[in-house]
């Protein structure tokens, strides 16, 4: 993820015009637009995987998913995301200067990258957790079985739980649904890991 280039902060309105004639996607944070990378392999397997896991379990429910075309306006003005994976249940509610601007997910799923890791944990993490409705955010590693959730607790805190490994399982606490990690991770090849300080392979 990289700043685009501009000569001023951005309002709202110029941001959202710039995106309806856009050919790739930008993020938005306090008038400036950040581009967003390409993803990898390991990344898009995760997410697909998800998706199809996610989406199996709330057919029915009342609830649904949608992917990474779904822009979310993070609680105030000027905070706009693509998260990769958003829950919504009920009727699905929209910014009134644009359509296509969802305002209530209940959770949001966003798998780590090495460009993004710090952008999802720090910025997303504050931004997300202003959104009024939200339950839970969710962040997947993408080359390890590692999973990080945050959760509104009923006094307005969030609690913070980390899964590790293929043995454990994502246990929604915004929806009805329980995924799995051996289910996340299916078929994902992930990185090697880095040498350690003996210049070993990691592991």
């Amino acid at each position: 993820m990289s700043t685009a280039p501009q000569p001023r902060p951005l309002t709202d309105d110029e941001y959202l015009a710039i995106e309806r004639k856009a050919r790739t996607k930008s993020e938005f944070v306090d008038g400036v637009l950040y581009a967003m990378a390409g993803a990898s392999p390991p990344h898009n397997d995760v997410k697909d995987n998800l998706v199809v896991a996610l989406g199996t379990r709330l057919r029915g429910s009342g609830c649904r998913t949608g992917s990474s075309d779904v822009r979310v306006r993070a609680g105030r003005a000027g905070r706009y995301f693509y998260p990769d994976i958003v829950v919504t249940c009920g009727d699905r509610q929209y910014a009134a200067n644009d359509p296509n601007t969802l305002l209530n997910p209940v959770a949001i799923i966003e798998v780590l990258s090495d460009s993004t890791r710090a952008h999802d944990r720090g910025t997303k993490l504050r931004a997300y957790q202003d959104i009024p409705g939200l339950r839970e955010y969710v962040m997947v590693a993408s080359d390890e079985a590692v999973v990080e959730r945050v959760v509104r607790q009923p006094d307005g805190t969030w609690r913070f739980d980390t899964l590790v490994g293929l043995d454990t399982a994502l246990e929604f606490a915004s929806v009805s649904a329980s995924v799995p990690l051996a289910e996340v991770y299916a078929d994902v090849t992930f990185p090697p890991a880095p040498p350690d300080e003996d210049g070993q392979p990691g592991g």
